[in-house]
């Protein structure tokens, strides 16, 4: 009478949600920010819409991106999100309560696990999987990870950068580290304060990154002008800024993530090292679609890279379909029934 109960994946991500929904692909993507009204405590925006106050908000109305580093910071904001985007996608009429798989990163605390089934229960689902990054993109990329080969993720999202060799379903080894795409903003943003004395605000940070921003800047020679203030005198200012300084400004960054890199690959076991000399490198999430970092990564690992086909959705795609095959992921998930 109502139809099936829907099965859907959830990419939380630190700058960005997506939702998929078994044959239907990503229905929602939307960035992970809430506009909240601090007096009476109410919701006054999501996604987008919140996206476009941030910065810009008069005293009483906060925007919050509820959380960082890949994990939640503010559990209410949360939990008044993930709400927002079921309702949104499921409709008001939960009849059926759907069954929901969410992913998150490598080497989260079971505090932090045990926040996200508590927030998505909340939310509404009727029984609630929790999966690993690095094995949703893997999925999502279209590895098959059944099979007793190594295969080498790299998966740069907004607040975390999973790397992890899987094999047999599971993950080998892997680290993740506190530092994606929101850092090369903020590279960017503190080289712009340093350099030039201004300031310029997040959102300008990763148009500049999107842009012109490169990892590899013997090819990309692009410039863009960009509005700051000046800190000297307050005044709004233009100033130009090209790909090579860009590539000056998240050079840090960059570094971290190939430390990161040869950190797993220094601890994979010498038949699935074989492997991945074979098969090479998958990257995904939206950090690896920085101009030259592909390149990088393979001049001096020496691997063969590629960059997924739909590297920004492949966690959501691979969320949604490990649902499919439960019964071979099971023993590797943490889950909560109602």
């Amino acid at each position: 009478m109502f139809g099936m109960a829907q099965d859907i994946g959830i990419d939380l991500g630190t700058a960005s949600v997506l939702v998929y929904i078994k044959g239907k692909g990503i229905v929602l993507k939307e960035p992970s920010v809430v506009a909240i009204d601090k007096n009476t405590k109410k919701m006054l925006a999501v996604g987008e819409e919140a996206r476009r106050m941030l910065g810009r908000t008069p005293g009483n109305i906060v925007a919050i991106r509820p959380l960082r580093n890949g994990v939640i910071a503010d559990y209410d904001v949360t939990e008044m999100m993930l709400r927002y985007f079921i309702s949104k996608v499921c409709g008001r009429r939960l009849f059926l309560k759907p069954r929901i798989m969410v992913c998150i990163p490598t080497g989260v605390t079971t505090v932090e696990k045990r926040a996200v089934l508590e927030a998505t229960r909340q939310a509404g689902a009727r029984s609630t999987f929790l999966i690993e990054e690095p094995v949703a993109a893997a999925i999502g990329a279209g590895l098959d990870i059944s099979q007793p080969v190594g295969n080498m993720v790299v998966d740069i999202g907004g607040g975390t950068t999973d790397v992890a060799v899987l094999s047999l379903g599971n993950i080998v080894c892997s680290q993740s580290i506190r530092v994606a795409g929101d850092k090369f903003d903020e590279a960017i943003a503190k080289y712009v304060r340093k350099q030039f004395n201004v300031m310029i605000g997040e959102r300008t940070a990763e148009e500049v990154k999107i842009k012109v921003g490169t990892a590899y800047p013997k090819e990309r020679q692009l410039e863009m002008e960009v509005r700051g203030r000046n800190l000297v005198t307050g005044l709004p200012i233009n100033l130009k800024l090209t790909s090579h300084q860009t590539f000056e400004a998240m050079e840090e960054p960059i570094n971290d993530i190939l430390d990161c890199i040869f950190h797993v690959l220094e601890k994979t076991p010498p038949e699935l090292s074989a492997d991945i000399s074979d098969r090479g490198i998958v990257m995904t999430g939206g950090g690896s679609l920085l101009n030259g970092l592909d390149k990088l990564i393979s001049e001096k690992t020496k691997l063969p890279v590629h960059v997924a086909e739909d590297a920004i959705s492949c966690v959501a795609i691979g969320t949604g379909k490990a649902l499919e095959c439960l019964d071979k992921l099971q023993p590797h998930l943490v889950m909560s029934k109602k």
